[in-house]
Parts: C-alpha cells; structure tokens; sequence
C-alpha cells in the first residue's frame, strides 16, 4: 500500500506540472488524490483543508510577509544606491571593478532586503546602465548579477530559511540565520574569483579613481541602511526580540529610512502593499498546500520508507550527501527554491540525520543548492528577471553563466566537506 501511495503521489504530481499547473495546486491535488485512494475512510478534501490551516496556524510564518514588505520598501526607498555607492567606493578603482561591486553590493542588500529577486531587480536596473556605459560585455555582467543575487537568500534575514525551519519540524530560526554568515561570504568569494578570472581574460577597464573622501562618505550614506542588519540579527541573538517580532521592527525602520530619504513617496505605498501581498499570497499557498502533502506523506511512512531505501544503497555520510545534492540540483532546474524546500525537507531530512548530519548544516546546504537552480532554465526565476531587466535573449547568456555555476557548485561542495562553515557561528553564540 505504500508503494502504492508512493505511485500516485509521483505520478499525479508530475503529470499535473508537466501539464503547466502552478505548483501550489499540484501540491494540493495529487495529495487530495492520494489521500482518496489510499485513506478511503478519510473525506480528502476536508483533511487536506484542516491540514493546510493547521499548517499556516504558525506565529513564525507572520515574519514571512513583513520581510517581504520590508524588501519591497527598501527596493523603492534609494537604498540600493547608497550601498552600491559604497562598493563602489570599495571596489570600483579596480580593473572590472563593477562585477565587483555588483557582488558586494548583492551580498549587501540580499542581507538587508532577504530577497534575491530584489537585489537583481535593483542592481541589474542601476549597475547594468553603468557597465554599458564603461564598455563591460553585457552578457558577463548579467550573469555576475544573476548569480550574485542568491547570495541574498543564504545571509540573513531569509525567508527561505524560515521556510525551512518550518518544513523541518521546528530547527531554530535564530541559528539558521546565523548559520548562514560565513557559507554567504564564501558564495560571495567564488564569484568574484571567476569574475577575476573574466575581468583578466577580457582586459577590462579600470574604474575611475575614487577619493578618500568619497569613500567615508558613501560608507556614512550606508551606515543607516546597514544598521538594519546589526538591530535584525543582532536583537534575535541578543534575545531581544523574535524573528517575527525582528521582521515587524525591519518594516517601520525601512519606512522610516525610505521616508527620510525622501525617495519614497505615499503615493507608491499602495502599489507596494499589494506586490508584497501578491508575493505573501503565493507563498503561503504554497506552504498550506506543502504541509498537506508532509501530512500525507507522513501518514504514509513515505519519508521513512525513502530513509530506509537510501540507507540499504549505502550507510556512508559522503556518498548519502552527494547523492542528495545531486537529486537537489537536478530538482532546482525544474521547480522554484520555495516548493522544492517545502517538498523535499521532510523526505531527505530524517536520512541526513540518521548519518549524523546536523539539521543546522543540512539546511543551509539544501538552500546553497537549490539557489542554483534559481539561474537554470528552464524555471530559473532569477534568470529570467535578469535578462528581462538587460533585455537580451536566454541563449546569449547561458555560456557566461557556466563559470559561475561551477564556483557556486564549488561553493557547494566546501559548504559539504565542511561542515563548520555552518556550525561555527552558531555554537558561538550559543544557538545550538
């Protein structure tokens, strides 16, 4: 019988994507399908509705949707552009200095805002007008923005995290945030040393001289939008307050900031509440609809029937992990970060565990991964908002994008060996 479930869960799934519904749906309906079959005792519609309010019945889920809003203000608030006026203070004397700038100023604002899409949207729109302008290849310069943007969903805050903590069966929201500082800054390193590479190979220009002067005053411009940062995290570390609470406090100081910047007028307000409740929306019928799928699944054995398999293949930690990851950048080509996490935590998790990987680690692993297939077609949402933004075809920016790729897998692969990378941070601050 369960092998049974196994079957039309797969099969009813598959075939609903392949045949162009949106996920969410998917989600609900090969569940509703297999809970018919299999549990004819329980009426599947109205367990899969209970399941789905039980599963959004979560305080921690409310940080999903004021993170949200806080990304949206800061996208509309100027406060891009006085962090890339600071990595370029930084960065922009350098030959290629740009793609540099592009990666810091990516890793900045993806810790600030926690959106990917966010920080490719901005800093496509603002840096790309630049690098036209000093003579960059268009097609390299799309490609560091588009792989440079996930690294806003590994630093905190992310709400890719907090989707995991919640899929996971409750890991701690505080230590995965922590836990995802140095794997970031790592990501963020293999990028700019491929960049380095191109900047070489193509002998791009050097970048205008920039003053002392200008760089102490771009770096006070910053100081506000990177003090949100130090009060998120460091309030959540301190015990202050709770992500939830974290991300209400995120939405006033940005509104505040906007507003005193004076680039963010009330009339945009509106506009900007309803793009964050569009995104909340599909987010959270995501979620309802994943947790109906785990109940099944759960009530199935499904996950533990999968542990047991792949533990008879080999009991190894190495060969169980990069199998895994294997399966996860298969799986990131063809569905979005969000439902993949959703989906696949419950099933790989207790495996992982019962080889003596930490959750902690695993999480952060699973979402380094699964930001790859962000940039992949043929779903890659990051992908397509960069060369919409750059306005050039899919095909012309595959083959740049095939270097980084490797120093993301590479990234990967040393997140994997190396399990401190994650852990380190977190046991010092006493979150695990």
């Amino acid at each position: 019988m369960e092998w049974l479930s196994i079957l039309i869960l797969v099969f009813s799934f598959v075939s609903l994507l392949a045949l162009g519904v949106p996920v969410a749906w998917c989600l609900g309906l090969s569940s509703f399908f297999t809970l018919t079959v299999t549990v004819a005792t329980l009426p599947a519609a109205t367990t899969i509705a209970q399941r789905m309010a039980t599963g959004l019945d979560s305080f921690s889920l409310l940080a999903i949707p004021f993170f949200v809003l806080a990304g949206e203000i800061m996208n509309k608030g100027g406060i891009a552009n006085r962090l890339i006026d600071f990595a370029k203070g930084l960065m922009g004397r350098l030959p290629g200095g740009l793609l540099y700038v592009n990666i810091i100023a990516a890793m900045l604002f993806g810790a600030i805002a926690g959106s990917a899409a966010a920080a490719a949207s901005a800093l496509g729109s603002i840096l790309g007008k630049r690098m036209d302008a000093e003579g960059y290849p268009k097609t390299l310069g799309v490609a560091v923005n588009i792989t440079s943007s996930t690294t806003g969903l590994i630093i905190p805050p992310s709400n890719v995290l907090i989707i995991y903590s919640l899929a996971s069966g409750g890991v701690s929201i505080a230590a995965l945030f922590v836990a995802g500082y140095l794997p970031g800054i790592l990501l963020g390193i293999s990028l700019m040393i491929c960049a380095a590479y191109f900047i070489k190979k193509k002998k791009l220009p050097e970048g205008e001289q920039v003053s002392l002067v200008y760089l102490a005053r771009s770096f006070w411009r910053a100081i506000p939008s990177m003090f949100l940062l130090v009060l998120v995290i460091g309030g959540i570390v301190a015990g202050v307050f709770t992500a939830t609470e974290a991300s209400a406090i995120a939405v006033v100081y940005t509104l505040l900031l906007s507003l005193a910047y004076k680039e963010l007028k009330w009339s945009e307000f509106t506009g900007i509440l309803v793009r964050s409740s569009e995104t909340t929306a599909v987010v959270l019928l995501l979620i309802g609809t994943s947790m109906s799928m785990s109940w099944v699944m759960s009530a199935e054995d499904i996950p533990q029937m999968i542990s047991e398999f792949m533990l008879t293949l080999s009991d190894n930690k190495w060969v169980i992990l990069i199998v895994i990851n294997l399966i996860l950048l298969f799986v990131g080509m063809f569905m979005d970060i969000t439902p993949a996490v959703l989906i696949f935590t419950p099933i790989f998790l207790p495996v992982v565990t019962n080889v003596g990987v930490d959750p902690i680690h695993f999480g952060i692993m699973m979402v380094v991964n699964l930001c790859i297939g962000l940039c992949t077609p043929p779903v890659g949402s990051l992908l397509f908002v960069g060369v919409s933004i750059a306005k050039i075809s899919l095909t012309q920016v595959l083959r740049p994008l095939l270097p980084f790729f490797l120093a993301m897998v590479i990234a990967l692969a040393l997140i994997m060996i190396f399990p401190e990378l994650s852990l380190l941070l977190p046991r010092l601050f006493g979150l695990m």
